[in-house]
């Protein structure tokens, strides 16, 4: 199979961080042939870093676009900036692969899925936790039932954004700071939380969620609590607390609850999937975490060597994306939103519920 002969755009934190220790390990798999960042020298200080010829780095990423040896490109910009990018590589014909989330709106998402087939290209959306091993574990012992059936779960994110803000991380970029697109933080962080969940138990049928309002702009909820109904009967609750400390140890974390056992993620970090089971047993099932970048650039490059499909694709992202702003809307609403199904037509009588009947209603 091909070497795959990679463009960049966005040089930052993201790349350093994230995709570049991927692409080292898969080093007879890509080549990067061309940098781009519309800071010019910090993509020259990382040429020099690969030991690129500066003659390779630009900072008009369509300048780029129109070389002849680019294969594929990989696309780590700020988030308002993901669907014009991706759309001139499209238009350039050259298959891409672009940071989660897809768009900072759903007007924009909605036009991001036509890219693909309009320009004949293939797209993977870099959701990682959806390629991480300890999602992908959870969702194979969830779908053997060996904790039987799915009854509910809670999902706690508690950490700290305002305390990162001055330190060497994500949150001290200013377009996280101080963002140019509706949600912030919950569009960017718990994105990934929402799309593990649907990565687990799959499509969902709605969502009803409630936010403390907060004048910060990082995020437009101090938090966000959040009740959800999947389409197959599972029924949780997911928590997003970005100011917040998680003082009692363990967290929260993952806990998912079945018909005979339960499943315990303290964090994706930690490396253990505990299992509990009602007879008393217990297990533990290692895992090496933060995988998914390395299992996504090697999904892509499978996938354009004809060997395998693309696992996240902009139609599955788009989910993703939907549910955020559909608990954005919830929460302004005050209602019961749908997510992956169509409102319900058929009201729902007083009658029924006397009957005690199971029926999901708003």
């Amino acid at each position: 199979m091909k070497t795959i002969r990679l463009g960049i755009i966005g040089t930052g934190m993201a790349l350093e961080r994230l995709h570049y220790p991927a692409l080292q390990e898969l080093g007879d798999k890509y080549q990067i042939v061309a940098l781009c960042n519309r800071t010019r020298k910090d993509a020259e200080d990382f040429a020099r870093k690969i030991n690129l010829d500066l003659s390779n780095v630009y900072d008009d990423y369509n300048k780029m676009l129109l070389r002849d040896d680019l294969d594929a490109v990989d696309i780590l910009v700020p988030i308002e900036l993901n669907y014009t990018v991706s759309e001139a590589v499209a238009k350039a014909g050259i298959d891409f692969i672009c940071e989660k989330p897809m768009a900072s709106s759903m007007k924009e998402a909605n036009k991001y899925l036509t890219l693909s087939k309009k320009y004949n290209v293939k797209i993977m959306i870099a959701e990682n936790y959806r390629y991480n091993e300890e999602n992908n574990i959870i969702r194979d012992i969830v779908n053997s039932k060996k904790i039987g059936d799915t009854v509910y779960f809670i999902r706690n994110n508690i950490s700290c954004f305002p305390c990162e803000m001055t330190k060497d991380t994500f949150a001290a970029k200013e377009w996280r700071q101080h963002p140019k697109y509706y949600g912030g933080a919950f569009l960017d962080a718990a994105l990934h939380d929402l799309a593990a969940l649907r990565h687990i138990f799959g499509a969902v049928e709605c969502v009803q969620a409630f936010g403390k309002p907060q004048q910060e702009d990082f995020n437009p909820y101090l938090s966000i609590n959040t009740n959800i109904l999947f389409k197959n009967g599972v029924i949780g609750q997911y928590n997003y607390f970005p100011s917040g400390i998680e003082t009692q140890k363990p967290p929260v974390g993952l806990r998912i609850f079945g018909t005979k056992g339960e499943i315990y993620l303290e964090d994706k970090n930690c490396g253990i999937i505990n299992i509990s089971y009602h007879d008393g047993k217990t297990e533990q099932i290692k895992y090496t975490p933060e995988r998914g970048y390395y299992n996504e650039l090697l999904n892509f490059y499978n996938a354009l060597n004809g060997t395998e499909q693309i696992s996240v694709t902009p139609d599955i992202e788009y989910g993703d994306v939907k549910m955020v702003f559909d608990t954005l809307k919830s929460i302004s609403k005050r209602e019961i939103i749908y997510v992956d199904a169509p409102s319900p037509v058929k009201e729902t009588s007083f009658t029924e519920h006397e009957n005690h009947n199971p029926l999901y209603f708003q």
